[in-house]
C-alpha cells in the first residue's frame, strides 16, 4: 500500500469578510503532498499561497473543507505541536533581534522545557553546523549577519525539532544569485539527508527548477494543475503562459530536472 500523504487538503474554501465585503481566496481546493516530495506552490498575487501555508501550520482555519497533516487535523498543530512536526522558514528569516544566533536556533527546544540547557545548546550547535555555519558564528547577533547567513540560521531554527515536514516561504528572496544558488544546494542536500517533505512558495524560476519535484499552480481560487515543472509549463492557462514564457523561464526550463541554476556573474 502507498504511504499516507503528509498533507491532505480536501474541499478547502477560504473566505475573508462577510456579506457584500466577502472575498473568496480558495474554493473547493484539493491538494495532496506525498512523503519525500519538494512541492512548489506558485500563483499570482492574491491567490492565497501564504494563506495555504498558514492553514497547513494550523495557524488559521479554512471556512470549509479539511486540512490533514501527518494524519492529524492541522488545527491540532496550532500550538506547541507545530514546532515538532512542521518546520517553517519565513521569507525574511524572522530571527529574534535580541537573541544571538545560537539562542535563535535553540529557542523552540528551550521553550519545550524537557531537556537540560547544556543538551539544548549542543543540539543547537549540531544544527548550526548542519546548515554550513561555523561555531564562531554562534555568538553573533542577527544585525551582524549577511542575508544568506540569516536564511541559514532561520533554517537551522526550523529544523531544531527534527520535523518531517518543512515549509519554505520564498526561501531565496533577497539573496544575490550566487547566495541563492548555494542556498538551493543546501536545501537539496538536507532534503536528501534528512528525508524531508518540503512545501515551498516561490516566485523565483531558478529556485523552482532547481528544487521542485512537483509544482502546484494556484489560480481561479483552486489548484488548476500540478506536475513536474516541465509538465506544468505546457498547461494552457494565462498565468502559466506569462510565468514561464519569458527569458528566465526558457533558461530555467533548459536546466536538467533538479539541477542548480548556473552561477551568474556579479
Amino acid at each position: 500500500m502507498p504511504a499516507p500523504p503528509v498533507v491532505d487538503i480536501r474541499g478547502l474554501a477560504t473566505v475573508f469578510g462577510k456579506g457584500e465585503a466577502a472575498f473568496t481566496v480558495h474554493e473547493d481546493l484539493q491538494l495532496t503532498v506525498r512523503r519525500g516530495e519538494i512541492l512548489s506552490l506558485v500563483g499570482g498575487s492574491g491567490t492565497g499561497k501564504t494563506v495555504l501555508l498558514r492553514h497547513i501550520l494550523g495557524l488559521t482555519r479554512p471556512t470549509r473543507g479539511s486540512v490533514a497533516v501527518l494524519g492529524r487535523p492541522a488545527a491540532e498543530l496550532g500550538g506547541d505541536g507545530a514546532s515538532s512536526r512542521v518546520g517553517m522558514l519565513f521569507q525574511q528569516g524572522a530571527l529574534y533581534s535580541a537573541f544571538n544566533v545560537l539562542d535563535n536556533i535553540a529557542f523552540a527546544l528551550r521553550e519545550l522545557g524537557t531537556l537540560p540547557p547544556a543538551l539544548v545548546q549542543d543540539a543547537a550547535m549540531v544544527k548550526l553546523r548542519l546548515v554550513g555555519l561555523k561555531p564562531e558564528h554562534a555568538t553573533r547577533m542577527p544585525a551582524d549577519l549577511s542575508g544568506g547567513m540569516v536564511k541559514r540560521v532561520a533554517l537551522a531554527r526550523a529544523l531544531i525539532m527534527d520535523p518531517p515536514l518543512l515549509l519554505l516561504d520564498e526561501p531565496t528572496a533577497g539573496l544575490d544569485p550566487n547566495s541563492a544558488d548555494e542556498f538551493c544546494d543546501l536545501l537539496r542536500e538536507l532534503h536528501a539527508a534528512l528525508g524531508l517533505t518540503v512545501i515551498m512558495v516561490t516566485h523565483d524560476l531558478d529556485t523552482l527548477f532547481a528544487l521542485s519535484t512537483r509544482v502546484a499552480v494556484l489560480a481561479d481560487r483552486h489548484v488548476i494543475t500540478s506536475g513536474t515543472p516541465q509538465e506544468v509549463a505546457r498547461f494552457d492557462h494565462p498565468f502559466i503562459h506569462h510565468y514561464f514564457a519569458g527569458e528566465r523561464g526558457r533558461r530555467a526550463m533548459a536546466q536538467p530536472p533538479g539541477a542548480a541554476a548556473p552561477l551568474k556573474e556579479a
